[in-house]
């Protein structure tokens, strides 16, 4: 069984990059399952998806320690999540930094930049993207998602591939958007 737990924070297009990766699964003839835990998320808040597929999955939620790969698109929600993250796991994180709802509420300052250090240290399988020039290029903030999960394809450690997920995304993207999308998800494929 493959696990993927994906976090970040409301608006970041999180739900749409379970549903692609579980869908691109099904393809390959796996059972796939994905759930959310989703607070505040129209207002900043906290989401996690998890995604695990396999021969027979029977709960889709991961277990602590137990997740082949962490997809992140904001540093501090890794960190956050980090328990979630298998010994030899694969962490692959957007670079830019949201100021999350906690700090600005109690007025203390966060920066992303310290809790990539601490990834870079601490995990041997890191990937951090520049998410921000990928959406550039593409000409849109919200191809982000596709993006990071064109890396997660790179890395190879859920046996799906850019392919895979380039036939699952005619599906679950609108024609219009298509085009931008299979942009972010080369770019985001040229990760290292």
């Amino acid at each position: 069984m493959k696990s993927c737990l994906i976090c970040g924070v409301g608006g970041q297009g999180i739900v749409l990059a379970s549903r692609i990766i579980a869908a691109a699964a099904i393809e390959k003839g796996y059972m796939a399952r994905t759930a959310e835990t989703i607070g505040m998320a129209q207002r900043g808040g906290c989401v996690v998806s998890h995604v695990r597929f396999g021969d027979k999955v029977s709960s889709p939620m991961i277990p602590f320690g137990k997740a082949d790969v962490m997809i992140g698109f904001e540093p501090g929600e890794i960190v956050r999540n980090l328990h979630y993250l298998k010994k030899d796991g694969v962490v692959i994180v957007c670079k830019k930094d949201i100021q999350p709802v906690t700090a600005s509420l109690s007025g203390t300052d966060y920066t992303g930049k310290v809790m990539l250090e601490y990834l870079k240290k601490n995990i041997t399988k890191c990937y951090i993207i520049d998410g921000e020039k990928i959406c550039e290029e593409c000409g849109s903030p919200k191809v982000l998602n596709v993006a990071l999960v064109g890396a997660m394809a790179k890395c190879q450690a859920l046996d799906l591939t850019v392919s895979d997920i380039d036939k699952v995304l005619k599906q679950k993207i609108k024609p219009q958007f298509l085009g931008m999308n299979r942009k972010a998800l080369e770019l985001g494929a040229q990760c290292e």
